[in-house]
């Protein structure tokens, strides 16, 4: 069987149609935001959702819980979605939350998205105090249970303790260095050595806030950068997730950054005048577009193994290693 394309991160506005072009671009798998800012309840009803997809869509789509479903899904012709967190707030309080979400299908939580949270500190904050009591207890809660620490919005110090508190390897589902391209959202190179060092994974985004010349970045650029990574850190350490957010509508980027934390408005990456989610590179719009990818690292000089690591055997072999019980 042919090596797996996954796509480690989305939180596009789902629809048939975006079925239909993750199966015209051969997408095995993608792991889905499920909850930004929802209790426990409201992420249910998210749950609820998805599993009507699953069951008008089954020639299509069908839930992901663990890596052989991976390739389930390349045996059938289908595409396995993983769910995700990109903030703790659904396991509010509770640590017992954590099992139970598990128990759910969620695979991957992130600890912090932006903001200081009850388990550690995002990159927008101007103090990172590193992991909280209750961080450290819920990231030993994960190990136990099979749930991947997710750190792609935390801040360096937070980041740093958590790949050395985990006693399982870690992921930045979707960020690029800060030496390729200066954002609060983009990882030091201290951050990604300790990571690969780790075992953990880094998931390259598109998004255009996290790429150098933004909108206009080109893709021999962005091929360029992964290279170069993986001269630094090792192929084997690398994926993509993409943060595509496709067809969603500006009102949605409101929600991201502000949830229920401010009466204000946070623009975060953006601008006042750009508060919006910009262009997409012109050479990734949707799921149909991952065939650029591959042909632009096979251009940068990268073998054919490891560009398959790259698109997603490498995902594959993390989900192995991450998704059970410890």
């Amino acid at each position: 069987m042919k090596t797996p394309l996954i796509d480690n991160l989305q939180y596009a506005n789902f629809s048939p149609a975006i079925f239909e072009q993750m199966r015209a671009g051969g997408v095995d798998a993608v792991h889905v935001t499920i909850a930004y800012h929802e209790t426990f309840r409201e992420m249910v009803l998210n749950l609820e959702r998805w599993n009507r997809w699953f069951e008008d869509h089954p020639d299509l789509i069908f839930k992901g819980t663990t890596a052989a479903d991976v390739s389930l899904a390349q045996k059938t012709g289908r595409t396995a979605i993983f769910f995700g967190f990109q903030n703790p707030s659904p396991i509010e309080d509770d640590i017992g939350l954590v099992e139970i979400c598990h128990q759910l299908g969620i695979r991957f939580m992130q600890l912090t998205y932006n903001n200081q949270s009850l388990l550690a500190t995002g990159c927008y904050e101007d103090d990172d105090t590193g992991l909280t009591r209750m961080g450290r207890a819920v990231v030993t809660e994960m190990n136990r249970v099979g749930m991947v620490i997710d750190m792609s919005h935390s801040g360096e110090r937070s980041t740093l303790e958590a790949i050395d508190h985990s006693t399982r390897p870690i992921a930045i589902t979707h960020a690029n260095p800060h030496w390729w391209h200066v954002a609060l959202r983009n990882k030091s190179d201290a951050v990604l050595k300790a990571l690969s060092g780790a075992g953990g994974m880094l998931g390259f985004s598109v998004y255009p806030h996290h790429l150098a010349g933004g909108s206009d970045c080109t893709l021999d650029s962005f091929c360029a950068m992964i290279a170069e990574a993986a001269a630094r850190y090792g192929a084997e350490h690398l994926g993509i997730g993409t943060d595509l957010c496709q067809d969603q509508p500006d009102s949605i980027v409101e929600w991201m950054r502000v949830g229920r934390w401010t009466k204000g408005i946070d623009y975060g990456e953006g601008s006042a005048s750009n508060a919006g989610f910009p262009p997409m590179p012109s050479w990734f719009n949707d799921n149909r577009d991952f065939g650029n990818i591959r042909t632009g690292l096979l251009n940068a000089g990268l073998e054919i193994a490891q560009v398959d690591g790259i698109m997603g055997g490498n995902w594959h072999r993390f989900y192995q290693q991450g998704f059970g019980p410890a």
